[in-house]
């Protein structure tokens, strides 16, 4: 991107199919991903984030990633200036999406830049920033263990291997996996791999799975099993999550 000394925010449109991906790239300014419609996963090498509807995913200047899409997907994405834009986090977060910053976003896609010079423009980035600082800190993050050992084991747990047999494959015991899986990832092996099965069964639903067919997938004996657990991960059902896609 060029670099105007007046310009606080850019933005980007662009449109997805289901399987889609960006490939692996970084940008210099940073960066809040917005899918108006459909399911979107970040990731990093040290995680994945998923968005459902109604969240975005931010992504720090200087910090490589990749972008795939569960579901057809109407990808707004803003670009904020970084030394216009405080004090923000070092690594990947998914964002929740007001009504209102919903509306900044379109619009500034809309205006396509914003220039501080403009004092309607320039408002309108001060109130992105506002946003965007209020956000919370939501359930749809994997964090990735960052020894290879480690990595590997996880891959692992993707599946249905027993925690035992994961543990052994890794060389450890089980009891040294779990400290270690802990340290590195701030998740126990179990709830890694519930957070894992979750997320993927996400990206499913966005691409128009049944919620029999995910909570198989998943590992739930029963659909009702599966939105119980979903509901108590992520605060909604499925169908309401979904209803807003």
């Amino acid at each position: 991107m060029a670099d105007e000394p007046f310009l606080l925010v850019r933005s980007q449109a662009s449109d997805h199919r289901a399987g889609e991906a960006i490939a692996p790239h970084v940008h210099d300014w940073h960066q809040l991903i917005f899918a108006a419609s459909g399911v979107m996963r970040v990731w990093t090498e040290r995680g994945s984030w998923v968005a459902p509807p109604s969240w975005a995913i931010w992504v720090p200047g200087g910090v490589r990633h990749g972008i795939g899409f569960a579901g057809a997907s109407l990808l707004r994405t803003l670009y904020l200036e970084p030394g216009w834009a405080g004090d923000v986090p070092g690594d990947c977060a998914v964002a929740s999406v007001s009504p209102l910053l919903r509306e900044l976003v379109l619009r500034t896609v809309e205006i396509g830049m914003l220039d501080g010079r403009d004092a309607h423009e320039a408002a309108l980035a001060l109130l992105i920033r506002g946003e965007i600082a209020q956000r919370g800190v939501p359930p749809f993050d994997l964090p990735q263990p960052q020894s290879p050992a480690l990595r590997a084991a996880a891959e692992r747990a993707r599946g249905d291997a027993p925690p035992g047999l994961i543990a052994e494959e890794a060389g450890m015991s089980l009891r040294v996996l779990e400290r270690r899986f802990l340290a590195e990832t701030g998740l126990s092996l179990g709830r890694w791999r519930r957070q894992a099965r979750l997320l993927a069964a996400m990206e499913q639903l966005a691409a128009g799975a049944s919620v029999k067919r995910v909570a198989a997938s998943a590992g739930y004996a029963t659909p009702s099993a599966f939105v119980a657990a979903f509901r108590s991960a992520f605060g909604e059902t499925p169908g309401r999550y979904f209803q807003r896609a």
